[in-house]
């Protein structure tokens, strides 16, 4: 008899809307080899969750679909009033690529700021 393997599971798909300048350097995640996002969510999810984002920038109407790892989680009630949610390490291929060059390329200087983000 041969043994049945579960299917595994597919990626969760998030959605995610930035719309200024200071949120995108909140949520981005340069120290990550790839790059990363914060993703605001109370849904669960441990390390190593494979996800899938569509992620749209500023006034740009076009939406990048973007594969990455969950690395980080903040928990609900976490110190200092910081936002629940999971930071995201793009994989790195064409799409992750793409989405830390374009997020790179609309935070230009602010990217040297010293300002507290979602995770670090």
């Amino acid at each position: 008899m041969s043994e049945v393997k579960p299917a595994p599971q597919r990626p969760s798909v998030l959605s995610l809307n930035i719309n200024s300048k200071s949120a995108l350097y909140a949520a981005f995640m340069p120290h990550l080899r790839s790059g990363g996002i914060f993703i605001p969510t109370t849904r669960a999810y441990g390390i190593g969750d494979e996800v899938f984002m569509l992620l749209s920038l500023m006034d740009d109407p076009a939406k990048l679909p973007i594969a990455g790892t969950v690395v980080w989680i903040t928990p609900p009630g976490a110190q200092n009033g910081r936002a629940q949610g999971i930071g995201v390490h793009f994989n790195n291929d064409e799409s992750g690529q793409e989405a830390r060059r374009k997020i790179e390329g609309l935070l230009g200087g602010v990217m040297q700021s010293t300002r507290p983000t979602h995770t670090l």
